[in-house]
């Protein structure tokens, strides 16, 4: 898995500006919300290419055949 990073820039208004590297989809949003305790006034978003990838997620499924 991609190393998933944030960053954030305050400017000298007191802007803050977060920009995700390794995050998939709308992840990169909810990993800043978590981030900032969900109380984000957000007033807008530039999404990149990761943003339209679909994020994948590893599921292990395990059939048993009760057939006698």
């Amino acid at each position: 898995m991609a190393e998933q990073q944030i960053i954030l820039t305050i400017d000298e208004n007191g802007k803050l500006t977060a920009k995700t590297h390794g995050f998939k989809g709308e992840a990169c949003i909810d990993a800043v919300a978590e981030l900032m305790d969900e109380e984000l006034n957000i007033v807008s978003v530039k999404k990149t290419d990761e943003y339209y990838q679909q994020s994948t997620t590893q599921r292990n499924n395990l059939v048993v055949n009760k057939r006698s």
